[in-house]
């Protein structure tokens, strides 16, 4: 017996708006963290090269990391903002946190070439640092970190986004990262010459935790995690502020992606015309869509018999 199928009538993508905003957030964070990590990339590998710092070198590494990390979250962003599609009836938001996994990688890669390197270097004994362009350059990339950890988490808080929060806190524990490069580079001269690579293995600590964070964090994204309670709170308290719903007895929320897509049941009275009903389904919709962090959500209107 042939199956018969979908009618062209049926609708089987989801629709969606495209928030123009939220795009020029997007491209505007992607440029500032692009542009900024290839430049301190740059210097400190020059610095690194031309003083011998293993702590330089290794912060060196971490930019080169970021380097990549910044432009596969730009693919990453620039795949998950596609719109649904026949393939992605439900959007394309499950790319951003896969290419996470990517960037994990990359940092891993990087992470492993400066702990390879400071090992290298303690082994031989170390060397006392001149103090001149080493300073110059981490101090520059903590006050540069800074700039771009604020304009990027500001971005990130206005586009709702977890990938550019999450980028803006790995600017941030750059900032401690180059600390730590830079009171290595003077302690080698100001107590013993193995600080320097003692402060490389500091950095690389500092890159396997922001790794693990990213791996930790998307992983819920890729495999469903659920809605923390205060949210799935808020969500209840949304859809029962709603004129015409009477109660809320199911919602569950989980993860698409960074978003968070919303099944619940609502009641409303039984006895009212199922226009009206519709109609207070598709407010209850829009209202739970309005959340910060959620992307859709799916409302069954149930007659209250109560």
């Amino acid at each position: 017996m042939a199956i018969e199928q979908p009618s062209d009538d049926v609708r089987r993508v989801r629709r969606e708006v495209r928030d123009e905003r939220r795009q020029r957030l997007y491209r505007r964070a992607i440029l500032i963290t692009v542009i900024g990590n290839v430049l301190l990339a740059t210097v400190k590998g020059a610095v690194a090269w031309v003083s011998g710092s293993s702590a330089v070198l290794s912060d060196a590494a971490n930019s080169f990391s970021d380097t990549f990390y910044s432009l596969f979250m730009a693919l990453g962003l620039s795949m998950a903002r596609q719109p649904p599609d026949r393939g992605h009836p439900q959007g394309h938001s499950r790319f951003e946190p896969l290419v996470s996994f990517l960037i994990a990688g990359v940092m891993g890669l990087a992470a492993y070439a400066a702990v390879r390197e400071a090992v290298l270097r303690f082994r031989a004994g170390g060397a006392a640092i001149p103090p001149g362009w080493p300073v110059v350059a981490l101090v520059g990339s903590a006050m540069v970190k800074i700039v771009m950890y604020r304009l990027v988490l500001e971005a990130g808080r206005e586009a709702e986004s977890p990938a550019l929060r999450a980028s803006a806190r790995d600017n941030l524990a750059d900032v401690l990262a180059s600390l730590a490069a830079l009171v290595g580079v003077g302690a080698s001269n100001l107590v013993h010459p193995l600080a320097d690579p003692l402060a490389g293995f500091v950095v690389v600590l500092w890159m396997l935790r922001a790794i693990w964070d990213i791996l930790s964090e998307n992983l819920g994204y890729l495999t469903g995690r659920g809605a923390p309670p205060e949210v799935t709170a808020e969500i209840v308290e949304a859809a029962s502020g709603v004129p015409g719903v009477v109660g809320v007895h199911q919602v569950i929320a989980d993860h698409v992606g960074p978003e968070l897509r919303v099944d619940m049941h609502v009641d409303v009275d039984g006895g009212i015309p199922l226009r009206e009903a519709h109609a207070i389904g598709e407010q209850v919709e829009d209202r739970v869509e309005s959340l910060p962090g959620v992307g859709v959500a799916f409302v069954h209107v149930e007659p209250d018999d109560g």
